[in-house]
C-alpha cells in the first residue's frame, strides 16, 4: 500500500537536490515576518503550514535570544583546489567510456568532495572553505564502466573515492589531505536499475546506485518492497548502505543491511569479489562477502547486490504512545521487544524531542481543534499526572497482514498499560516518524542563525542506556562551559531499534556559536569528547554510520592490534596499489 506520509507523486516534486546542504530544492523551512517558520513544498506532511512554536521554543531551549533576520554570511565564492591531472589515465579514460561520462567541470568537482557532516563538511563548504577537491568526477553505468575505471586507475596511478547518494555522515568522502596523485570520485547513481526480480525466491538483483526511494518506487510497481528505509533513504544509495552497514528504520520487520543482502559484487584492483551464485544461506567457509559491509569505500567499488524484497504490506498504520518519563519508556521497549511481537519501527523519543515534535505543530485552526488539544493536554496532565516536562513518547509504524498488525497493537496496548501509557494517536505517531525526514532540513536552517547541530548514534547495551544518555548529558554540559558558548546546549536522545541484547540509540546535539570564535572547530572538539564519554559509559563506535574519518581517534578501542593487521592485509591482496585510498576507518591518517 501506498505510504501517504511522503508524497509518492514524483511528477508534482522537483528532484533537484540541493547543492550543498541536505533535500532538495522544492524543500526548505523558511521565516516569515511574523516569526512564524514553513517548510516549504509538497514532499512530506509537514510541509504547506506555519509553525508559529518553533522560534519560541528553539530561543527557550538554548536559553539565548536569536536574531532571526540576520543570516550567517556564505562564502562568497568557494575555494576550489587546483584540478589535478594524469593524461595517460584521462586519454586511456576517454577511450572506454563516452564525453558525457566524466567532467573535470569545478561545481561538479566541489559536489562531490564532501559528504553531510555538520562542521567537517557542510559548514566548511557553506561557510569557509574545503581544503581538497577531488580531481575528476566519473559515472560508470555498468559492471563494465566499473571495472575499466578501476584497471585504468590501477595501471595509471590514480586514486578512486567511491560516491552514492552523497549522504555520509562521517567524513568518510573527504579527500585524504596527503593524497599526491590524481584523485577520481565514482559516482554511482546512473547505476539505478533493477537488473531482475526473482518472485518465485522473493529476491531481485539490483544496481548499487540506486537510492532508496527509486528502489520502492520500482518495486511498488511489481507489488513489492524492500523494506530498508534508512533516514536517508530518499538519497542514499544501496552500495552506500552496504558501505556502511546501514541500518533502516523498520529494521524489525526487514532487518537491517546484512539480514536483507544475499549477494555483492565489489570491483577491486585485484578482481571481481563475488559469491558465485546467491542463496539464503550458505556454509563453505570464511566468507569474505562479510568484510564488505562496512567496507567503507577502502576495498573496492560496489557495482550490485542480490537483495530480499517482499510482498506490499496488506496494512500500514502508524500509532504512539505517552508515558510518564525516559526511564518508565525504556522499560516498556525493553518488556515489548521480549515478546516477540515488535511493530516493524518503534521508537523512544525523550522529552525535550517530544516537545520539539509539538513545535512543529500548526496553531490551532478552530475553536473545536482548540477545545480537543485542551481536552487532550488535561486528561494526559492532570488526570493521568504526567508532567509535561518529563513525558516521553513511542512512536509505531505497524506493518504486515491484518492478523499481524491487529496482534502487535494488543501485545503494545496490554505492554504500554502494564507502564501506565497514555494511547497517543496515529497522527501523533506520523507525526513523530516523519520528523525523521524534516530534522536535517532543520539543521541547514538553524545553520544559517549560527545553530550548529549533530547527531551521534551508538549502540548501547539495556543496563547501560541511563549511564549513556546521563555521559553525554554531563559532558556536553560541561564541554559547553570550558569553550564559552553562549545559553545552553540541545541534547536529546531517541531509541530507534532495538535487539536481544541492547538498543541503538540517536542523541541530537545543538548549540548557538554567534560571537563564538571558531565555533565549528571547538564543537568537533567537542563532539570526539561527547564520543569518548559514549563509549567509556558502555556504547559503540557507531550503529550504522561507520567510522570514517570523523571517529578515526576511537578505532583502536574497537579491535585487537591482530584485527588490525589482518585487515590490512585483506586491503594488500585486494588493491596493493591503494588504488582506493580513501582512507577511512583504521586506513585514516
Amino acid at each position: 500500500m501506498a505510504d501517504k506520509s511522503l508524497n509518492r507523486d514524483t511528477s508534482a516534486l522537483d528532484p533537484t537536490p540541493w547543492d550543498h546542504r541536505w533535500g532538495f530544492r522544492d524543500t526548505r523551512l523558511i521565516v516569515h515576518p511574523d516569526q512564524t517558520v514553513e517548510m516549504t513544498g509538497t514532499r512530506y506532511n509537514l510541509c504547506g503550514y506555519r509553525m508559529p512554536y518553533l522560534i519560541p521554543f528553539v530561543n527557550h531551549e538554548l536559553d539565548v535570544t536569536i536574531d532571526f533576520s540576520s543570516v550567517r554570511p556564505l562564502t562568497a565564492e568557494p575555494r576550489i583546489t587546483p584540478a589535478g591531472r594524469n593524461d595517460a589515465f584521462l586519454t586511456a579514460l576517454a577511450a572506454s567510456l563516452r564525453p558525457e561520462q566524466f567532467s573535470s567541470d569545478d561545481r561538479e568537482r566541489l559536489l562531490h568532495s564532501h559528504g553531510q557532516t555538520t562542521t567537517e563538511e557542510v559548514s566548511r563548504v557553506l561557510y569557509e572553505n574545503l581544503d581538497r577537491c577531488v580531481d575528476l568526477v566519473v559515472w560508470p553505468e555498468s559492471d563494465a564502466d566499473c571495472q575499466a575505471i578501476v584497471t585504468l586507475a590501477d595501471e595509471h596511478g590514480v586514486c578512486l573515492i567511491p560516491f552514492g547518494g552523497g549522504t555520509n555522515v562521517s567524513s568518510a568522502l573527504l579527500v585524504p589531505l596527503g593524497e599526491t596523485r590524481m584523485v577520481v570520485s565514482v559516482d554511482t547513481r546512473r547505476m539505478n536499475r533493477i537488473l531482475s526480480i526473482d518472485r518465485s525466491n522473493l529476491t531481485a538483483t539490483v544496481q548499487a546506485g540506486i537510492t532508496g526511494a527509486e528502489l520502492e518506487d520500482a518495486l511498488a510497481k511489481e507489488g513489492l518492497t524492500c523494506g530498508h528505509e534508512p533516514d536517508s533513504s530518499e538519497l542514499s544509495t544501496l552500495g552506500g548502505w552496504i558501505a556502511t552497514n546501514a541500518s533502516g528504520m523498520k529494521k524489525n520487520r526487514y532487518g537491517n543491511i546484512e539480514d536483507l543482502v544475499e549477494n555483492v559484487t565489489l570491483v577491486t584492483p585485484a578482481g571481481t569479489i563475488e559469491q558465485r551464485y546467491s542463496s539464503p544461506r550458505q556454509s563453505p567457509g570464511i566468507q569474505l562477502q562479510k568484510a564488505l559491509f562496512g567496507s567503507e569505500g577502502n576495498l573496492g567499488l560496489i557495482t550490485r547486490a542480490v537483495v530480499h524484497v517482499h510482498a506490499l504490506p496488506e496494512i500500514k498504520k502508524y500509532g504512539s504512545v505517552i508515558f510518564s518519563d525516559w526511564r518508565t519508556g525504556g522499560l516498556f521497549m525493553e518488556t515489548l521487544n521480549r515478546t516477540g511481537a515488535t511493530p516493524a519501527s518503534i521508537r523512544l523519543v525523550d522529552n525535550l524531542q517530544f516537545r520539539l515534535g509539538q513545535a512543529l505543530k500548526a496553531a490551532p485552526s478552530s475553536n473545536a481543534q482548540v477545545l480537543k488539544s485542551r481536552v487532550e493536554q488535561v486528561f494526559v496532565t492532570r488526570i493521568k499526572g504526567f508532567d509535561p516536562h518529563s513525558m516521553v513518547a513511542a512512536t509505531i509504524v505497524y506493518e504486515g497482514s491484518a492478523a499481524e498488525v491487529d496482534l502487535q497493537e494488543k501485545v503494545v496496548a496490554a505492554t504500554a498499560k502494564k507502564y501506565g501509557g497514555v494511547q497517543g494517536g496515529a497522527g501523533n505517531g506520523e507525526r513523530g516518524y516523519m520528523l525523521t525526514y524534516a530534522i536535517a532540513y532543520l539543521r541547514d536552517f538553524l545553520a544559517d542563525y549560527y545553530i550548529i547541530g549533530e547527531t551521534y548514534e551508538t549502540t548501547v547495551p539495556w543496563d547501560k542506556i541511563h549511564d549513556v544518555c546521563a555521559a553525554v548529558e554531563r559532558v556536553a554540559n560541561a564541554e559547553h562551559e570550558r569553550l564559552g558558548f553562549p545559553g545552553r546546549p540541545f541534547t536529546t536522545p531517541r531509541v530507534t531499534q532495538m535487539y536481544h541484547s541492547g538498543v541503538c540509540i540517536y542523541f541530537t546535539h545543538g548549540l548557538y556559536h554567534r560571537g563564538i570564535s571558531d565555533g565549528d572547530a571547538k564543537f568537533a572538539e567537542m563532539e570526539r569528547n561527547i564520543r569518548a564519554a559514549i563509549m567509556d559509559a558502555g556504547g559503540s563506535i557507531s550503529h550504522h554510520h561507520g567510522v570514517g574519518k570523523l571517529r578515526k581517534y576511537f578505532v583502536d578501542r574497537v579491535a585487537t592490534p591482530e584485527t588490525t593487521e589482518a585487515t590490512r592485509a585483506l586491503k594488500k591482496a585486494v588493491d596493493p596499489k591503494n588504488v582506493f585510498a580513501v582512507g577511512n576507518n583504521i586506513f585514516a591518517s
